[in-house]
């Protein structure tokens, strides 16, 4: 069936490219050996035309999300017609220096082990076709440097095209200091990777605020809503500051919390200062911001908060919280 589509579509493509006037979906019908099998001629019964139209709109749409420019024109008796004008389809010549050339390598080499591998080989292979120099490999220049975005999260791939499209979204979450996940209505604005982890930042229909979401802790499929957004999307969507903001790292105080000598290593390499106080634990002055508590609390029984006393109590108050269920 994949293949049979991409035919179909490649056919299509290469009526519309090679035609000088506008076709009209009955000459492309005709035209297109796959759609007089499916659907029979044009001229033929008209019970089959409204599988035809949705069949034709869908390989239109495909074609235009894959880049090609089509237009719509309607003649002097209202008919319309499609066509795919060269000029239009056609990319002027791409010229790279090497370290031009590299940064894209690199880009590309970024998501080879993501679910966007496919998008990028076909982006270079694209610029190859427009002109990039057959001597200037981009994967092969600064061959030392491996980067990678790992992303292991269904969702991922999901909200990335919610944030292309502009749709509303429904999953469920579970925030880390609850026992089951709770169900959220989001207007997603953008995807970012964080200190080795994927964030959503977007609207919270439910709650009427900006929120930030662990893609790790979406649990369950994302749901694709109808709709406009009922929030403005910012211009600039800082979602790393929001999260470091909810996670502690924007601070104006300290905090001193005793922990076990072999954990929380993430919260030893914030430490200000250490000091040992024997029998397996460490005393540590670490940077209290908003958000802290929430991140205390997902290492259990090795933290215990000395000062000050709200983030204590806030801390306290979670674990109860997670205790409850």
């Amino acid at each position: 069936m994949a293949i049979a589509k991409a035919e179909r579509l490649m056919n299509l493509a290469l009526c519309l490219l090679g035609t000088r006037r506008p076709l009209s979906k009955r000459e492309l019908r005709d035209s297109i050996e796959a759609y007089v099998e499916a659907f029979g001629p044009g001229n033929g019964p008209s019970g089959n035309d409204d599988s035809f139209n949705r069949m034709f709109e869908r390989d239109k749409d495909d074609l235009r999300e894959l880049g090609l420019v089509i237009e719509t024109v309607e003649s002097l008796d209202g008919e319309i017609g499609y066509l795919a004008r060269r000029d239009s389809n056609r990319l002027p010549p791409i010229t790279l220096d090497a370290e031009e050339a590299a940064a894209l390598g690199l880009a590309a080499k970024v998501w080879q082990q993501a679910r966007l591998a496919g998008a990028a080989s076909g982006a270079l292979q694209k610029l190859r076709a427009a002109g990039l120099p057959e001597d200037v490999d981009p994967y092969g220049s600064h061959g030392a440097l491996e980067p990678r975005i790992p992303v292991h999260e269904a969702a991922f791939e999901p909200l990335m095209l919610a944030c292309r499209d502009r749709r509303p979204v429904v999953f469920d979450y579970r925030k880390a200091t609850a026992a089951h996940p709770e169900q959220r209505h989001v207007e997603p604005w953008a995807l970012e990777c964080w200190r080795g982890h994927w964030y959503l930042a977007g609207w919270d229909r439910d709650r009427g605020a900006e929120r930030v979401f662990r893609l790790s802790r979406i649990t369950g499929k994302v749901r694709s809503r109808g709709g406009r957004y009922t929030a403005d999307v910012p211009d600039v969507v800082t979602v790393r500051e929001t999260v470091a903001g909810w996670a502690g790292e924007i601070a104006d105080r300290s905090a001193r919390i005793r922990l076990r000598s072999d954990a929380g290593y993430p919260l030893r390499a914030k430490a200000t200062s250490v000091r040992e106080l024997g029998d397996g634990w460490d005393e540590l002055e670490i940077p209290y911001g908003h958000g802290l508590d929430a991140w205390l609390v997902e290492f259990g029984p090795d933290v215990v908060v000395l000062e000050p006393a709200e983030l204590r109590a806030d801390v306290v108050d979670r674990l109860r919280a997670v205790a409850k269920g």
